[in-house]
């Protein structure tokens, strides 16, 4: 019979939940709810190929491995393929360059030089790269639809119209960062963005049923776009909920070297660790990446105090104690796929439903949990999808 901590963390969990992608007709937009729009592979009515241009927030290895799981979500659905094995480890310019020129298609062109990016998260260099955008599409209108990837990216091109379909990925909290109006409406015809409703929310509940703290630390950077990227406000409402207080930490990430974004987050872990706070939430910021990560965790193992990951297993996998992941990211580049595809085969963006229920599973990393001596309740390690059986 099932325990009831389990059958919490099943409700938790959503799991009859799945990504969702018909279509609805917001306030604003044409009648179409009657109409289904195919993913089926399309040329240009002229016959000639869609182009595809390419906007970044900064550099962040999220990105290029959203951006990759989104042109393998088209090869999938038969737009495209790929004369070569793609590259790992590339940033965002480099893997767009590569695509553009081993991509091969007769419906779809990525367009190498159509390609943009605010510095590495300059907030200085926003304004110029919106009009830059602006003026390539307004005077060659040359380019069919933009992949805007990040949070930033998707904010500038919501600011400049946006004056093409385009497609949102890889943000914490779109309608936080309003990107979008609600989780059924982008506001924009153009734009489109994924939505998963409460996915931080859930988080923070089940890592407070597993591990019953009184005060959880986080680290972000203090700014509007910050306490997005970390979900703050999630976090914060159910602290309300629960009773748990929050020890915050202010760690600058924007407008700095990615060296110094990780020596800024690492500060402000052990700052947590010396506090002796119950539990961390690891929250997204540039300064946690797949390397620094292990330094993390292993400042939180040495101070025996659990950690959930915000972004998912491969972070479990490096120390961190527990996460509520994504099955993989080919499933976001599927979503994100299916919704560039029925754009060309005559959708308006905002027709297309942004409601995604992330395929969930609980990731645990056994090694981490005999350092800080955590027991994991057995229902719990029934219910792991992912078990590590030690730390790096």
């Amino acid at each position: 019979m099932i325990s009831r901590l389990i059958a919490s963390t099943l409700i938790i969990l959503g799991l009859c939940a799945a990504p969702l992608t018909a279509t609805s007709a917001p306030a604003g937009t044409p009648d179409v709810q009657a109409q289904v729009f195919k993913t089926t592979p399309i040329s240009k009515p002229d016959g000639s190929r869609w182009r595809i241009g390419y906007v970044e927030s900064g550099d962040y290895s999220e990105y290029p491995a959203t951006l990759a799981a989104v042109i393998q979500g088209l090869q999938r659905l038969g737009w495209l393929t790929l004369d070569a094995d793609m590259p790992l480890g590339l940033s965002g310019h480099d893997l767009w360059i590569w695509l553009s020129q081993h991509t091969q298609s007769q419906y779809l062109e990525l367009v190498e030089d159509a390609w943009w990016q605010p510095g590495n998260f300059d907030a200085e260099q926003r304004a110029p790269m919106r009009q830059a955008v602006a003026q390539r599409i307004e005077q060659k209108h040359d380019i069919d639809l933009i992949i805007a990837m990040g949070t930033w990216a998707g904010q500038d091109m919501r600011q400049i119209g946006p004056p093409v379909p385009t497609i949102v990925g890889s943000t914490s909290d779109p309608l936080a960062a309003k990107i979008a109006d609600s989780a059924t409406d982008s506001g924009r015809d153009n734009l489109h963005t994924r939505i998963e409703p409460e996915r931080y929310q859930r988080q923070v509940r089940l890592f407070h049923e597993i591990v019953p703290f009184k005060e959880l630390g986080i680290v972000y950077e203090d700014s509007e776009a910050g306490r997005t990227y970390a979900a703050v406000s999630a976090v914060e409402q159910v602290s309300r909920e629960l009773g748990f207080t929050i020890r915050h930490c202010n760690a600058q990430s924007s407008s700095i070297s990615t060296e110094e974004a990780i020596e800024n987050a690492l500060k402000c872990y052990q700052q947590l660790a010396d506090q002796n706070v119950d539990a961390v939430y690891v929250t997204t910021h540039r300064g946690v990446t797949l390397t620094s990560v292990r330094t993390l965790a292993h400042i939180l193992e040495k101070a025996k105090i659990p950690s959930f990951s915000m972004a998912g297993s491969k972070e479990v996998e490096q120390g961190i104690l527990l996460s509520l992941a994504q099955a993989g990211t080919s499933y976001v580049g599927l979503f994100h796929a299916e919704t560039i595809a029925r754009i060309f085969n005559g959708a308006i963006p905002r027709q297309l439903s942004q409601l995604w229920v992330d395929p969930p599973k609980i990731a645990l990393n056994l090694g981490t949990a005999r350092i800080i001596g955590f027991d994991p309740p057995v229902d719990i390690l029934l219910a792991a999808d992912e078990v590590y059986e030690a730390a790096p």
